[in-house]
């Protein structure tokens, strides 16, 4: 595998080649060592989930670095207020499928027009405990793409570098209380922002697709 410094977009394109929009977006794939969790938590996990999808934004910048594109969100919002995430959202009825809402999502969030995304992969659709399933899509954003936020949805955006995320030391394992037990979660650190929970999972699938071109 190239060193992280050295991903490319044809990489990307690579490593991602094959993958396949999910035909239900409902079916997801539970993190690993779910099986250890409280039963309480799994059911939350697995039962009347409502598919969204979201969209990791990949920019070229100058010298061929690739960054990931994050937001901060709002922090009057209901669900996951104040915390770092990919754009995106729940899936509305005239939605054609789990990529449109992806895209529409991040239109509508930082103005990204659909023009200016080219999706080239996906990842398997995951589960939340705010009771959804995320399915990632995976594009490439024209660098020249103007932003325009929602300030009711998000607070700011930022970029963190993937050689940054792709190098393991970055990687921050701490120790949280799950309904009673102790489970150990990654995280992400990165320019004062803490990048953690469903977008720090996805983030680590998004990475082991791209090191291993399997999941």
């Amino acid at each position: 595998m190239a060193a992280p410094e050295n991903i490319t977009v044809r990489h990307l394109r690579d490593r991602l080649a094959g993958t396949d929009k999910p035909a239900d977006p409902l079916d997801v794939v539970m993190p690993p060592g779910s099986e250890l969790w409280p039963r309480g938590m799994r059911d939350q996990l697995t039962s009347s989930l409502k598919p969204a999808g979201v969209l990791i934004p990949v920019i070229e910048r100058e010298n061929s670095e690739l960054s990931l594109l994050l937001t901060q969100r709002a922090a009057e919002l209901k669900h996951h207020a104040g915390q770092v995430s990919f754009p995106g959202g729940r899936m509305e009825a005239h939605d054609a499928d789990i990529e449109v809402t992806a895209l529409r999502e991040t239109r509508e969030e930082v103005g990204i027009e659909h023009r200016d995304v080219t999706v080239i992969g996906y990842l398997e659709p995951m589960p939340t405990i705010t009771g959804y399933a995320v399915t990632p899509i995976v594009g490439l954003i024209n660098s020249s793409a103007e932003l325009s936020l929602d300030r009711t949805e998000v607070e700011f955006v930022f970029e963190v570098p993937l050689a940054f995320l792709l190098d393991p030391k970055n990687k921050k394992m701490v120790e949280r209380d799950v309904e009673g037990r102790v489970a150990t979660l990654a995280e992400f650190h990165y320019g004062g922002q803490r990048i953690w929970g469903a977008t720090a999972f996805i983030i680590l699938q998004f990475i082991k697709k791209i090191k291993n071109n399997k999941l």
